[in-house]
């Protein structure tokens, strides 16, 4: 039976690896921006591939690869698509047994890039849009990744079993002992988005807070996609967390889901990219990581992915509530690489799962 590895796993096997590594130099600065060429795109056309791993949905990511295909013709994109501790593990296994084979990646978890980094594993890339359009705390300022997609952990409440009127509008709101019994939660452990969002949670409102809400037995599931599929079933009122983009989505077909963000803030979970150093495409890799910081590409995660992005470039998408006009509780990779073994454990302990 092959062995699972957690987090805590890998993130040993990587420091081993980093040990085997040259020492990565301290940057003082990002380098200077990569523009889309006439000789960047030759290059990358003469290399005819670039592969991409990534944990956003896979119609998103083959939206973007073909997308990036019919405008550099003669590039294949080959997509590789799973979970972002999926994503981690696979690369910490190829890296340590030296097998390069990714060129550029995405994960919904920013604290991986915080792991990747103190590796020295990532290659310094910075896209022309990166550099003009995107806030410092959306790059890092060595130039190694920046924000591609951002997401979002919301309440939200099935509308044939709750009135807008009854609904929660805070998390203090989902104390009440009438949602005991009827709110369904998603693990940490279990997902880059809801570990983020846990942190925040528990470093904003306090862990007391987390042991009240396990006294109202809560429905625990593992991906924060499941969330808003079980409040369009129906077989939870309520739900405490879940991908904004999915009961978007779900909303968006029909289905009997209203989001709420709650007077608190809402959690934010940044999604990354960045280029390995051992990258076997180079120069695809560069070309393909900077189209997909430009609005034509952003345009594709509003649109397509229903999450959100942080170019000043892009439209909003009809019907949504404004990025700009949602209270949002700062994310912080680094704080949850740190914290992520003991938020996990804690958890489980606090929810006896």
């Amino acid at each position: 039976m092959a062995r699972t590895f957690s987090r805590r796993d890998v993130l040993k096997a990587s420091s081993a690896l980093a040990l085997a590594l040259p020492a990565a130099s301290v940057r003082a600065a990002a380098p200077p921006p990569t523009a889309i060429t006439p000789e960047l795109i030759a290059a990358a056309q003469k290399e005819g591939k670039v592969v991409y791993y990534t944990s956003i949905d896979l119609p998103l990511a083959e939206k973007i690869a073909k997308a990036f295909e019919a405008k550099y013709p003669g590039i294949a994109v080959r997509v590789e698509r799973t979970g972002a501790e999926r994503v981690f593990q696979r690369i910490g296994q190829e890296y340590g047994s030296r097998i390069y084979a990714v060129d550029v990646v995405n994960s919904s978890d920013a604290a991986h890039f915080i792991a990747w980094k103190r590796d020295g594993i990532l290659q310094p890339h910075v896209s022309e849009d990166v550099a003009k359009f995107y806030p410092a705390e959306h790059k890092d300022p060595d130039g190694l990744f920046a924000s591609f997609r951002v997401g979002m952990s919301v309440v939200g409440y099935n509308t044939h079993l709750v009135k807008a009127d009854d609904a929660p509008k805070s998390f203090a709101d989902l104390l009440d002992p009438k949602w005991s019994g009827k709110m369904v939660k998603a693990h940490p452990g279990y997902s880059g988005n809801v570990m983020s969002a846990t942190f925040q949670l528990t470093r904003d409102l306090g862990w007391d807070y987390l042991e009240k809400l396990a006294k109202q037995k809560i429905m625990q599931v593992q991906s924060s996609t499941d969330p808003p599929k079980k409040l369009a079933l129906g077989e939870r009122a309520v739900m405490v967390d879940g991908n904004e983009y999915n009961a978007l989505q779900l909303k968006e077909a029909g289905q009997p889901i209203e989001i709420v963000y709650p007077s608190e803030g809402t959690p934010m979970a940044v999604g990354p990219n960045a280029i390995f150093k051992n990258a076997p495409n180079p120069n695809a890799a560069r070309l393909l990581n900077s189209y997909m910081f430009t609005p034509e590409c952003q345009q594709l995660v509003i649109d397509v992915g229903a999450l959100r992005s942080v170019h000043p470039g892009v439209k909003e998408h009809a019907g949504r509530k404004p990025f700009k006009d949602i209270k949002v509780m700062k994310d912080d990779a680094e704080g949850v690489e740190k914290s992520a073994a003991d938020i996990r454990a804690r958890y489980s302990k606090i929810f006896g799962v």
